[in-house]
Parts: C-alpha cells; sequence; structure tokens
C-alpha cells in the first residue's frame, strides 16, 4: 500500500494494487459523513472488437451499455438498486465509450454498501427471458435518443468526423444490433472486461483504505484474467470524413455541433497536459468571458445554451462547441477569424491568466464534490495518469503556449459541423 501526500492541497492519497490485478485508490477525507464509492471497468461502447488468445472477437454495437443495465439482475432475484437505496444509498451507473461504471453515495453502512457493489458487478447472471425483456427496454431508449436533436446532432458530428473509429456509433447500439445479445454473448464479455485486472476501484470519503482493500480481497476473484486486445481499426486521418451534415427536426431554432479532431499523445501524463492545454485555449476562445462569446451573444448569434469541451475516450480525442444560433455559418467563420486575429496581433496574456486561475480554482472544489473526484482517479488510473497532478500540470501553461495550439491544432481544414434545422 503507497500513501501519496499533497501538503499543498490537504489531500492524501492511498493507492494499491491486489494480487489480482484491480487498482484501488482512497482518498480519505477525516471528518466527512458523505463518502462515494465507484468500481469501474475499462470497456464501453468503442470496445466492440478485441483478441483473446489468437482469435479476434466482433461484439453488436451496445453490448457493452446493455451489459450495464443487466449486472443488477442477481441469480436469488433480490434487487440491487432498491437493497443499496433502502440502506440510504444513491446508486447508479453509466456507460461511455470508454468505461462502464458501477457507483453508489451514502452518509451511514459504507462498508456493508460496498461489499453489494462489489458483489453485484462481480456476478453475472443472464437469462434468455431477462434479455429478451431488456431488449425492449433499450429500444425504446434508442427510439427516445433518435428523437432527440441534442443526441442526433452529437452523433452525426462524429459519424462525419469519424470514418471508422467506433466513437462514431451510440453507445446504447441501435436496436437492429442489440436484437443479436444473447445471455452467452453477455457472460463472454464479462468474463473478458470485468476480471478485475481490467477494473479499478475508487473510494472517496471517511473511509478506511485498509478496510476498503480486505473487502474486495475477501469478495472479488483471487486471479486476474486475460487482458484484451482492442482494435479500433486503422489510424484515422487527421482530416473528417466529410464536413457537414443536416438534419431537419421540430427546434424552435438550429442547433449546431462543431468539432475538431486532435492529434493527442497516446496514453499517460502527456495525454492529460495535452487535453488539459486543449481545454485552456478552448476556454479562452469561447469561454463566457472571451471577447468572441460576448460579441457572438450581442449580435444575437450566440444563447446562453452555449457549452464546449473536450471528449477524450478510447483514443480518440475531439474537440467540441454547440450551441442554438440562427446562423451557426456566421458562428465558425467568427471562431476562425479570431483564431486568426491571435496568430497575427499575438495572445492577450492577462485574459488567459484569467482562464488558468479560475480553472485552478474549480479543480481545487472538485476535490470536495466526491463524484467527481473519484470519476477523475479512476479515468487516470486507467488511462496511465494521477488525477491530483493536474494542479501541478496547471501552474506551468502560458497564454503563448494556448495561442500556437489554437493555431495550429483548430483549423477550417480540421473541422466539421452537424446542424439541426427547424423542420419545414
Amino acid at each position: 500500500m503507497e500513501t501519496l501526500n499533497y501538503p499543498a492541497l490537504g489531500e492524501t492519497l492511498v493507492r494499491h494494487t491486489l494480487s489480482n490485478g484491480l487498482r484501488i485508490l482512497v482518498a480519505p477525507k477525516p471528518g466527512f459523513r458523505r463518502a462515494h464509492a465507484i468500481f469501474a471497468t475499462r470497456y464501453g461502447g468503442a470496445d466492440r472488437r478485441f483478441r483473446l488468445g489468437d482469435r479476434w472477437i466482433d461484439t453488436p454495437a451496445g453490448i457493452a451499455h446493455f451489459l450495464e443495465h443487466k449486472m443488477f439482475d442477481m441469480p436469488d432475484g433480490s434487487n440491487v438498486l432498491a437493497e443499496l437505496s433502502a440502506r440510504g444509498a444513491s446508486p447508479n451507473a453509466y456507460t461511455g465509450s470508454a468505461v462502464t461504471a458501477y457507483h453508489f453515495t451514502c452518509t451511514d453502512n459504507f462498508y456493508v454498501n460496498l461489499d453489494t457493489l462489489l458483489n453485484y458487478v462481480s456476478t453475472p447472471y443472464y437469462t434468455e427471458e431477462s434479455v429478451r425483456k431488456e431488449q425492449g427496454i433499450i429500444a425504446q431508449e434508442i427510439r427516445m435518443y433518435e428523437n432527440s436533436p441534442g443526441s442526433v446532432g452529437y452523433y452525426r458530428l462524429m459519424e462525419i468526423l469519424y470514418a471508422h473509429h467506433p466513437v462514431r456509433e451510440n453507445v446504447a447500439g441501435t436496436v437492429e444490433s442489440i436484437a443479436s445479445i444473447t445471455p452467452e454473448t453477455l457472460y463472454n464479455c464479462h468474463k473478458v472486461f470485468y476480471n478485475p485486472s481490467n477494473m479499478v476501484l475508487c473510494c472517496v470519503g471517511d473511509v478506511d483504505p485498509e478496510a476498503v482493500i480486505a473487502a474486495a480481497e475477501r469478495i472479488l476473484p483471487s486471479q486476474p484474467g486475460e487482458q484484451p486486445n482492442r482494435d479500433y481499426g486503422e489510424p484515422e486521418s487527421p482530416l473528417p470524413a466529410e464536413r457537414r451534415s443536416e438534419r431537419e427536426m421540430e427546434v424552435a431554432q438550429p442547433i449546431f455541433y462543431m468539432g475538431v479532431k486532435l492529434d493527442a499523445p497516446k496514453s499517460g501524463a502527456d495525454r492529460l497536459r495535452f487535453r488539459l492545454l486543449a481545454e485552456l485555449a478552448l476556454d479562452r476562445l469561447a469561454g463566457p468571458s472571451s471577447g468572441l462569446y460576448n460579441d457572438l451573444y450581442a449580435q444575437g448569434l450566440l444563447s446562453r445554451d452555449f457549452g464546449f469541451e473536450v471528449d477524450d475516450a478510447a483514443g480518440a480525442m475531439t474537440m467540441l462547441i454547440a450551441g442554438e444560433s440562427r446562423d451557426p455559418e456566421a458562428v465558425a467563420d467568427a471562431l476562425f477569424e479570431r483564431i486568426d486575429r491571435v496568430s497575427h496581433r499575438g495572445p492577450d496574456a492577462a485574459a488567459f491568466e484569467r482562464c488558468r486561475r479560475a480553472r485552478y480554482g474549480m479543480e481545487l472544489g472538485g476535490l470536495d464534490r466526491f463524484s467527481g473526484y473519484a470519476g477523475a482517479l479512476f479515468r487516470g488510473c486507467m488511462d496511465g495518469w494521477n488525477a491530483l497532478d493536474v494542479f501541478d500540470l496547471l501552474q506551468g501553461f502560458t497564454a503563448e503556449e494556448a495561442a500556437e495550439f489554437l493555431c495550429s491544432a483548430v483549423t477550417p481544414e480540421r473541422a466539421a459541423m452537424s446542424v439541426i434545422r427547424p423542420a419545414g
């Protein structure tokens, strides 16, 4: 067991790896009643093709999300969610392109709830009847996505940005793809991806790291499983597969999703630093305190329903900008014009420094938002970086570096736009 101390942050992080390969991270928070635990596997919607031994295995789109839904079924017929809720816990789960995570927050009965979490995530139980029932439930969920302008706009953007990388597909799959899922498929995927050596357990709160480790040793399998070799296809071009997509749906005014493919380092601290730089540069360019955002808002080209992020999953990193606008093309033109202005006039160092300090403060405040803190811990562990290294990295960025990033990485040639226009 390794203990890392961060006096400047007032934080301690305990790390340990079991003999079965499970990585455990505990951030003790003495004096807090609330505690959060998250048990996550490096398995998401993009992990459809993988190799075990000498054979390649292809699985249906939506299998990881389907498996997440079915993990709450237990052989004795008990309802795990009801059991956790009855003890005052708030349980939930989610599936992304690269991870599936199961978690709960509670103020009492933490160790009993932790036992339940570890037990149900490590106990697969699927029947033909329950799979057929779930296919109907998830088919309804998929149809809801198909009628959601936000979901349609986002996934259409990913489809035109990426030629073949599976991040272009809806994590939930399609009605047709989930129809081919069987109990055998689910058992096989659980065996491969839910083995301890492919998982991370994170706990944040006034909890005892040794007790957390003991629970994992007592409940989980003692041996590591074989690590799958994932296949996301041939390397993508840095340019989008297509530049433009338009759909008509029932919306009051056009909704746009603009994306730029980023050529980031493969993993580790270098990838974390690259993503942080991209996020800072984007905040300086189009954040709520930027001249660009305020000019476009004053012209009626943007509403307050405007946002941006850097999406990093399954080896694909994408800069996303989205919102409502009566003229999405004018917004894109203004964005690239502002980047061109930076390349000629140079960056505003004082404005960048405000963005950097604000981000540092946001990250510092996040240490008391236990679910987000635990999420950052497990993602960093899976990707080869330490979430608390963010604070040192944020100290080193400069306005010149952010400006250079914008001018080299965010160009019209690398961008694509998906627009949802009002029907008729």
